[in-house]
C-alpha cells in the first residue's frame, strides 16, 4: 500500500502547483497523515532575455509621455513660434524638425527642450526661414554686426573680425576669456536677417595644465548644484580640457561646462558627460 508521503512525492516529480512551485520534499510527522511539504520555485524554461512586449510598450509609452512634454515646454516659452516644430521622441532621443523665422529662436528651442526632464540627446532639424520683410543683403547684416560689437562692453575693441555669406556670420580673432567669445556670438545672433554663426575665436593660453585642473576641480567643490565626486576632468597640452561622468540633469551639465571655461587658460572644452 503506497504511503500518503510517497504518493505527494511520486506526483510531485510531475506536478507544478498554480504558483509555479515543485515539491521537493515530504515529512510524516509520527504515523500521522499530516505531511509537510517545502516548495521551491522553479522559473519558467521559457523566459526570454530580450525586451518583452510589456517593456516595449512601456517605452512607447514614455516616449508618448516625453514628446508630449516637450511639445508643452516648446508652448510654454514665449520667445519662440513652436507652431511650425515637429517633436519625435525615441528612447529620450528628441529630433526637432520644421521651421522658425529667427536663429536666436533654433537656439531657445534647443535650450527649452534640454529643460525638459528625461531628455538624452537632440537631433536639431529646425530650419531658419526668414520672411521677406525681415531679409537683409550680406554687406547690411556685417555693418550692423561691426556696430553692434563695438557697442558691446563685454567684447574687446578690434579684436574681432567677421564675414557674412548668405546669411551666416563667421567669427574669427583672438580672446582671452571664453566669456568675451560667447558676448560677440549673443550679440550677432539676435541681429535680424542673420540664418546662424560660426564661431571661430580662438582663446589665448596662460596656465599650465596642472593649474586649470585645479581651478576647474575647485569651482565644482563650490558649486551647490554639482557632485564633483561623479565628475572626472584631464586637460592636455594647448588648453584642452575634457569632462567625463555622469550628471543628473541638463542644468547640472552646464554647470559643469561652465566651470571648465571659466578657468583662465581653456580654449576649448570637450564634453563627454552623460545625463543619468
Amino acid at each position: 500500500m503506497v504511503s500518503a508521503t510517497e504518493a505527494i512525492l511520486a506526483r510531485g516529480r510531475h506536478a507544478t502547483c498554480r504558483c509555479g512551485h515543485v515539491p521537493l520534499a515530504a515529512s510524516l510527522m509520527g504515523n500521522a497523515a499530516a505531511v509537510t511539504l517545502i516548495l521551491v520555485k522553479i522559473p519558467s524554461r521559457n523566459k526570454r532575455r530580450n525586451t518583452s512586449p510589456a517593456d516595449q510598450e512601456d517605452t512607447a509609452m514614455n516616449d508618448k509621455q516625453l514628446r508630449q512634454n516637450v511639445i508643452d515646454g516648446l508652448d510654454f516659452e514665449p520667445s519662440i513660434e513652436s507652431a511650425d516644430i515637429g517633436v519625435a521622441a525615441d528612447n529620450g532621443i528628441i529630433t526637432l524638425t520644421g521651421h522658425v523665422p529667427t536663429y536666436s529662436q533654433k537656439l531657445a528651442a534647443e535650450r527649452a527642450v534640454w529643460r525638459v526632464k528625461g531628455v538624452k540627446a537632440i537631433a536639431q532639424e529646425v530650419q531658419v526661414r526668414i520672411p521677406g520683410e525681415k531679409q537683409h543683403n550680406d554687406d547690411e547684416i556685417a555693418q550692423r554686426a561691426v556696430s553692434i560689437l563695438a557697442w558691446n562692453a563685454a567684447v574687446p575693441r578690434d579684436c574681432v573680425h567677421l564675414k557674412v555669406q548668405h546669411g551666416w556670420v563667421t567669427l574669427g580673432g583672438q580672446l582671452d576669456w571664453n566669456y568675451q567669445r560667447e558676448a560677440a556670438e549673443n550679440a550677432v545672433r539676435k541681429l535680424s536677417g542673420v540664418a546662424g554663426v560660426i564661431n571661430d575665436i580662438s582663446l589665448k593660453p596662460s596656465v599650465q595644465a596642472v593649474d586649470v585642473k585645479q581651478r576647474i576641480t575647485d569651482a565644482l567643490k563650490r558649486h551647490a548644484e554639482v557632485e564633483a565626486s561623479n565628475v572626472q576632468i584631464s586637460v592636455r597640452d594647448g588648453g584642452t580640457v575634457s569632462l567625463e561622468g555622469e550628471v543628473d540633469t541638463w542644468d547640472e551639465r552646464q554647470a559643469v561646462v561652465h566651470a571648465a571655461w571659466s578657468a583662465p587658460g581653456v580654449r576649448m572644452v570637450d564634453d563627454r558627460l552623460r545625463i543619468s
